[in-house]
């Protein structure tokens, strides 16, 4: 392990370490949750409310809450400790409405994001820089790691007119990049015109997975407790929106699949037989307590991760779609996997029985045309 010397200095760190300067004499709005801490554990709400040169005036909270423990639309509220107003993106509006940007002159943006393209905090991050521009407000984002490591580029770019709360942008399912770095992105791509200011970490490096960082390992949503189910996400999140199980409601949430139509010897098997690197599967029966399923017995996989450097989450999740297709076409409807794979040419090419792998080589060129665009707003 480092040293807490050699300790990541995220976004809020350096902040502080520079007094706060850039939010001098300003009233600040903070995009936030219990993920936004600082490298010792002190909340970015205390952080900030104790700065001596700025006002913070009001809270707004992504999906999950400002706790992180919620799986439902909240409802904005107000703040016991600090008696601020906590408004919700993920309510009744998912975007700062004028009336909660009044008398804020800066928006500031601090969230663990998982690196996956589906992960609501982007699209949250991107709405209000979109509100922040309208209204003429400054926005901060205050720069954390990619948990997934900022090397790792992998799955089909989205189709464009997929764009929706969880796809903002024509992004792979694994993007490698940093909230700051896509917030650059985003600016500038989509023209949004924010007066964007990305105050960078200290001490990071791209090839980091978050346990090289040295930081604290906080749950960033309640259904992903460690780097490994981090990792999985990409992959086995594609099949949510059809009749699967992906383990929500139980002690390892994408680290299993199942259904109660789904035979899981069979599906272990054929799954293991596909030899996809870096993981391997053993036939699991689990019990969800709560999410589709709740309390109903399933059938399927573990799936087990045996070598993070050597697994492309994005391949996996179409080798699980596919599988699950190809086994079971009563019982899976493939089409509502579209969102979540992204590409209406990789479903249409699981729906007419293509190897996975060559699936794969296919969105290869669009991949590597992304990749080029990435590399412009890289920072780290």
């Amino acid at each position: 392990m480092m040293n807490h010397r050699e300790k990541v200095q995220v976004g809020i760190d350096v902040l502080e370490a520079e007094k706060f300067a850039p939010l001098a004499g300003r009233r600040v709005g903070l995009i936030t949750n219990h993920s936004g801490l600082d490298s010792i554990g002190r909340r970015d709400t205390d952080v900030l409310r104790r700065a001596p040169n700025l006002q913070l005036v009001a809270l707004f909270s992504p999906e999950h809450g400002i706790s992180g423990d919620l799986d439902e639309k909240i409802s904005s509220a107000t703040d016991p400790s600090l008696g601020l107003p906590v408004y919700s993106l993920y309510g009744d509006t998912l975007r700062p409405t004028e009336r909660m940007l009044d008398g804020i002159d800066a928006l500031v943006f601090d969230l663990q994001d998982i690196g996956a393209r589906f992960y609501t905090y982007v699209t949250t991050m991107a709405y209000a820089m979109e509100a922040a521009a309208r209204k003429g407000i400054s926005f901060y984002v205050l720069d954390r790691p990619n948990p997934l490591t900022g090397l790792s580029v992998q799955g089909p770019p989205m189709d464009k007119d997929l764009k929706c709360f969880t796809g903002y942008f024509p992004l792979p399912v694994r993007h490698g990049m940093t909230v700051g770095e896509l917030a650059q992105m985003f600016n500038s791509e989509n023209g949004i015109g924010a007066d964007l200011h990305v105050i960078r970490m200290k001490g990071y490096r791209r090839d980091y997975w978050y346990d090289e960082t040295g930081l604290a390992w906080v749950n960033p949503s309640p259904n992903i407790h460690n780097v490994t189910e981090a990792l999985l996400y990409p992959g086995v999140a594609m099949v949510e929106g059809s009749d699967v199980s992906v383990g929500r409601g139980t002690g390892t949430p994408f680290e299993l699949l199942g259904a109660p139509w789904v035979h899981a010897g069979e599906l272990a098997s054929y799954l293991e037989h596909r030899k996809i690197k870096g993981v391997r599967f053993v036939q699991a029966d689990f019990t969800p307590q709560s999410d589709i399923f709740r309390n109903r017995r399933c059938h399927g996989v573990r799936i087990v991760l045996e070598d993070r450097y050597s697994l492309n989450s994005a391949l996996l999740g179409i080798e699980i779609v596919s599988a699950l297709y190809r086994l079971y076409p009563e019982d899976f409807n493939l089409q509502q996997t579209l969102h979540m794979v992204g590409s209406r040419k990789a479903v249409q090419a699981i729906k007419d029985g293509l190897d996975p792998k060559i699936i794969a080589r296919q969105w290869q060129k669009d991949l590597d045309r992304f990749k080029k665009l990435r590399s412009k707003y890289l920072i780290y």
